[in-house]
């Protein structure tokens, strides 16, 4: 008679897995700054940089109902805020056909680009007369950052998801 053995998929957090949270992200003000639910979880890859390292480790080994909760430090989550990120741009260049007539507007996140083309995004800050402040640090800059949640689901990475870098199907990228 031959042996068999019974083969259990290992259901904790670890790299190349995909996980599905519902958390709440607190600020420490207490304000509410992310969330998602039971019903519509954050679906990610974990340990291939989708989310923060030091949450990655935070989370890793965890299983599927467990419940955590922790904070990162500033310095853990998106850094302290540069000064050298807050810069005046001209009000010119937010000019022309193309743009938004009402695209200028205190507070708003505007996608721009670097001088080598690469994508950023902007908080105004100030408009000028001559020109505009804008603050290219991240929103949660300077900020500690609280998490509390619950791990809804684990399963294995297909390798076209990891070929892709993003989860398919329910939760993510649908092609």
């Amino acid at each position: 008679m031959p042996n068999f053995v019974v083969i259990m998929e290992n259901k904790t957090i670890a790299p190349q897995k995909v996980v599905s949270l519902a958390y709440e992200l607190t600020l420490s003000n207490g304000n509410l700054a992310d969330e998602a639910s039971a019903d519509e979880p954050l679906v990610f890859i974990h340990g291939i940089g989708q989310t923060l390292p030091a949450f990655d480790e935070r989370i890793n080994g965890l299983s599927v109902g467990d419940k955590f909760s922790f904070s990162l430090t500033s310095e853990e989550g998106y850094g302290e805020s540069n000064p050298n990120f807050i810069v005046d741009i001209p009000k010119n260049i937010f000019e022309g056909p193309d743009v938004p007539k009402d695209i200028l507007q205190v507070g708003a996140s505007l996608p721009m680009q670097d001088q080598e083309g690469n994508p950023m995004d902007g908080t105004v800050m100030e408009i000028g007369d001559e020109s505009v402040k804008m603050d290219f640090n991240h929103p949660l800059a300077g900020e500690a950052l609280n998490f509390k949640g619950s791990v809804v689901a684990i399963r294995d990475a297909s390798q076209e998801e990891l070929d892709h870098g993003h989860v398919h199907g329910e939760g993510g990228v649908q092609h």
